[in-house]
């Protein structure tokens, strides 16, 4: 490839300019448009990693802005994960409640699961009742709903009767799609390609 001579440089760069210059315009409108302030509903869904990952690295983002954070993890709670012990040294901005049992193919008790569930489900309209939390998360809501553990259309009316202003981050795969109707934001993780794959066991900091 025959290297630019300077005129073709410089061109290339008022063409770029331009362009940018037509980006910002637009974008501009769309953030002035955008006026409305309010608390979302967010759900990270799908079968790619990240789903979690993503929910807490919005936590640090809203401690970071003095939010109070309420968590409930529906499923997970047999093995204490990074996060889990991460945020339990911020006890005064976090409530960590980590209220399952474990995967469910590893607990096999539906009846349980259910009941396990549902107390987890009393603690997440504890937070949701409460506008001191700016922030909740409700890590793996979606397969509770998904297993039919929790009757969806509770989990929305209580989602849906929070106070105006607290966000609520939802994450785990198979989300129904009476939640996704309702969500504000939504993201599917799809998955190119996972270590696990080729036989790498999870790892401490990056799967747990």
């Amino acid at each position: 490839m025959n290297e630019m001579n300077p005129t073709e440089i410089d061109a290339l760069n008022e063409r770029h300019r331009q362009r940018m210059e037509r980006k910002k315009a637009v974008i501009d409108a769309k953030i002035a448009a955008a006026d409305k302030e309010i608390g979302i509903i967010i759900v990270n869904t799908g079968n790619g990693k990240g789903k979690s990952s993503s929910a807490f690295g919005m936590v640090t983002r809203a401690l970071g802005h003095g939010m109070k954070v309420g968590v409930v993890q529906f499923i997970k709670g047999a093995m204490s994960t990074g996060e889990e012990k991460f945020l339990r040294r911020f006890p005064d901005e976090v409530s960590f409640h980590a209220m399952g049992e474990g995967y469910t193919w590893e607990t096999q008790d539906r009846e349980r699961d259910i009941a396990k569930a549902s107390e987890a489900w009393e603690q997440a309209r504890a937070f949701l009742r409460d506008p001191a939390y700016g922030m909740v998360v409700l890590d793996e809501l979606n397969i509770a709903l998904k297993y039919k553990y929790l009757d969806v259309h509770t989990v929305i009316a209580d989602l849906l009767d929070r106070p105006v202003m607290q966000h609520v981050v939802v994450t785990g795969r198979a989300a129904p799609p009476e939640l996704v109707a309702v969500a504000d934001t939504v993201t599917e993780m799809n998955v190119v390609k996972h270590a696990f794959k080729a036989g790498i066991a999870a790892q401490a900091g990056t799967e747990w």
